[in-house]
């Protein structure tokens, strides 16, 4: 073999989720103890107080998030199941009456019992927990939809239909049904997992279910300690309480509403009110397939991605009490004052609202809220779209997508809409949604030929913050170098969201622009870009940055690895251990991590796929291609196994290392890494004609590939051609 002919190495799969953190060193001295913390109290110690607010808490959604199972809410709250609920090879019935609460599962002649210990919801769906082993609390598999009075399947209505099929119906019993790691903290209060990952063990406490007062105001005792030792009718200047409500900017009450409200990746356990959301969690966008193209939601998204892009929210002028009060009841139910919502700053419009909504007076058409906030249904929840964009009955045609339109006129077609509105609107105010809604679509499917447009978008993040951050999430498998400079640029735009999306995607081939990018950024304001910039660093060498820039670099990581801790229980946090551990060079750490998170969920390729790299470093060749053979076996789809496995047996075993590669970059020929693998392995067998041809449109489209553009002009001089 020529000496320029060196094996490329196997490649991470990586993703865009987090990871976990080493113990700190010890002090030198022993520090003082802190402080001891403010003590919850619970809701029950406001009431006498605030008799009024307690009752509509207590009475409200947020304040019945999570209750006991008892007799008495069955008798009140539920219907009885008229007939078997069949799932898989198991029949199912709830048992309700007195002194039962059970669920009864039946398979191959053997019964099971599950006793209901809690209940989930109210408003659209009633959802049950039974403990399992290891401290876990599952949702039950039957659900009580309480709209239609009816049981149903809860795992199985939540199969996303999306545009390639739907997606696998999980088991009741997998993770994301897990009450302690997948509902976590937005139905109980000041909630602690106590997850211990060395016996996978839960020891799951909570103040009160339900969210309680304390949620939003802070700790009660020293509230309740100063009010009582204050004199009558003169109550304490400082009230030892966070107030909220109008001593909140806008911003801090939407981020204090986001903390639950949200599609989200939390980077801490810590947030209190008032303080940054983008301290805390990272919000996800339109790269998840929950989301229509335009926006709209397709599966569950919490609202705060629709209301961030929202002209209300982008005003700075609005936050969710304006509409909401503290307890989630709707301010404006009443359809007589529906339309009072949007008055403060549509006063024109809502004075004159037939004419602007082409509906009569007092109908639900000429509600604001009809046109501008439609409600659409998945797993059997109702949710408002919060985006309060117009209808765009063209993206319906397009995507799929709801509009409100034909949601009333359901005897109409989305063509009628769309040509109701093109003859109300002289502007085509829905061109502007189709165009943006393409170049995702188009991210989506691994088509570039808009690339161009794409960048401009990320350019424009001031005007979208939330697109934009999708969009360069998307952009991350794109092989063109021209996106480059425009990441590196999004790295300085105004909004965390963006910035750390930019970060993100520099962990794949950062330039040495974006390498300075990467480290300015771990001294960023916001812990969210910091993390992601740290993340992005972990495969760097401490040696290859400059000396000045180490310390926040490392205290970043600090950041990143706590992140990561934070969450333990989840598998992503354990894989992106794995990844960091494996980026610094400690193959034999990453190992135990990627492990650890095939525990966690067994479904999980990824953890497989960079399994297989830190045995392979670790001169286990063997184990390697046994997890990269797991992995296939799992998804058969999946392109870093294929051409991993390739790169694994191209020593001893040439033809199927060919067609593993062939087979990587057929599923992802976007990949330039794929593409100079298999010109590689062919050029090794001799095929150095193939493998011009396989590194010819890699060279065009990436001239800063700098080993393809290396083998493409050895294998042309070699040839007897001109590079």
């Amino acid at each position: 073999m020529p000496h320029w002919m060196h094996l490329p190495a196997l490649v991470l799969c990586l993703g865009s989720v987090l990871a976990v953190p080493e113990a700190s060193a010890k002090p030198a001295q022993k520090a003082a103890p802190p402080p001891a913390a403010p003590a919850f109290t619970g809701s029950a110690s406001c009431r006498d107080c605030h008799e009024k607010f307690y009752k509509l808490w207590s009475t409200s959604f947020h304040g019945l998030a999570m209750r006991p199972y008892d007799d008495a809410l069955a008798a009140s709250l539920l219907g009885p199941q008229e007939a078997d609920i069949v799932i898989g090879q198991a029949a199912y019935r709830m048992r309700l009456g007195a002194g039962e609460g059970f669920l009864e599962e039946r398979t191959d002649g053997q019964t099971k019992t599950y006793p209901i210990a809690q209940v989930l919801g109210g408003k659209n769906v009633f959802y049950f927990l039974t403990p399992l082993e290891r401290g876990r609390l599952q949702t039950l598999p039957l659900a009580y939809d309480v709209r239609r009075k009816q049981w149903y399947d809860m795992a199985g209505s939540a199969a996303r239909h999306f545009p390639g099929g739907p997606s696998p119906t999980l088991s009741w019993k997998d993770w994301p049904y897990t009450f302690n790691t997948g509902c976590y903290g937005c139905h109980v209060s000041q909630l602690s997992t106590n997850y211990d990952p060395r016996t996978d063990t839960y020891a799951t406490t909570w103040t009160e279910p339900g969210i309680n007062c304390e949620t939003c105001h802070g700790p009660g005792q020293e509230h309740i300690r100063v009010c009582q030792a204050a004199p009558k009718n003169n109550p304490p200047k400082d009230m030892k309480l966070i107030r909220g409500g109008s001593a909140f900017t806008h911003a801090q009450q939407n981020d204090l509403c986001g903390a639950c409200h949200a599609k989200t990746v939390p980077l801490t356990v810590s947030f209190a009110p008032g303080e940054r959301y983008f301290d805390h969690f990272d919000l996800i966008g339109y790269e998840n397939p929950d989301f229509h193209p335009d926006g709209r939601d397709l599966g569950e998204n919490y609202t705060m991605t629709s209301w961030a892009r929202s002209p209300c929210a982008l005003s700075g002028q609005l936050d969710c009490m304006h509409c909401h009060t503290s307890s989630g009841r709707y301010k404006f139910a009443d359809p007589a004052k529906a339309n009072d919502a949007c008055k403060p700053c549509h006063a024109d419009r809502v004075d004159n609202a037939s004419s602007h909504t082409r509906h009569p007076e007092g109908s639900p058409g000429n509600r604001c809220v009809s046109c501008h906030m439609p409600a659409t249904e998945f797993a059997r929840m109702r949710r408002s779209d919060h985006s309060m964009l117009p209808p765009t009955p063209a993206a319906t045609l397009a995507y799929g997508s709801p509009n409100a339109c034909t949601l009333c006129h359901a005897d109409k077609d989305a063509a009628w809409a769309d040509g109701q509105v093109r003859a109300w609107h002289a502007n085509d105010y829905q061109a502007p949604v189709l165009a943006r809604a393409e170049l995702v679509a188009a991210a989506r499917r691994g088509d570039w030929s808009g690339l161009a447009a794409m960048l401009d978008c990320v350019a424009d993040g001031k005007s979208d913050a939330v697109y934009a951050a999708s969009l360069l999430r998307l952009l991350r498998p794109c092989a063109d170098g021209r996106k480059w400079p425009a990441i590196v640029a999004a790295a300085s735009a105004p909004s965390p969201l963006v910035r750390a999306a930019a970060a993100e995607a520099l962990t794949d081939g950062p330039t040495p622009e974006g390498l300075a990018a990467l480290v300015r950024l771990c001294a960023d304001d916001y812990r969210l870009v910091r993390v992601r910039a740290a993340a992005a660093l972990s495969g760097v060498p401490r040696q290859a940055l400059d000396a000045t820039s180490l310390p926040a670099v490392e205290r970043a990581t600090a950041e990143f690895l706590a992140s990561l801790a934070a969450r333990p229980d989840l598998w992503t946090s354990q894989y992106n251990l794995g990844n960091h551990a494996l980026g610094q060079g400690d193959a034999q750490r990453a190992v135990g991590y990627y492990e650890k998170a095939r525990l966690l969920d067994p479904a999980a390729v990824a953890p497989l796929v960079n399994l297989s790299i830190a045995l392979g470093r670790l001169g286990q060749p063997e184990a390697a291609e046994q997890a990269l053979a797991e992995a296939l076996r799992l998804a058969p789809d999946d392109a870093p196994a294929h051409f991993n496995l390739g790169l694994l047996l191209a020593a001893t075993n040439p033809e199927d290392a060919l067609r593993f590669a062939r087979q990587a970059g057929g599923l992802r020929p976007d990949n330039p890494r794929y593409a100079y693998a298999l010109a590689f392995l062919l050029a090794r067998s001799g095929q150095s004609g193939e493998a011009l041809a396989v590194l010819r449109p890699v060279v065009a489209s990436r001239p800063d590939y700098a080993e393809a553009a290396r083998l493409y002009g050895r294998l042309l001089r070699q040839a007897g051609q001109k590079p």
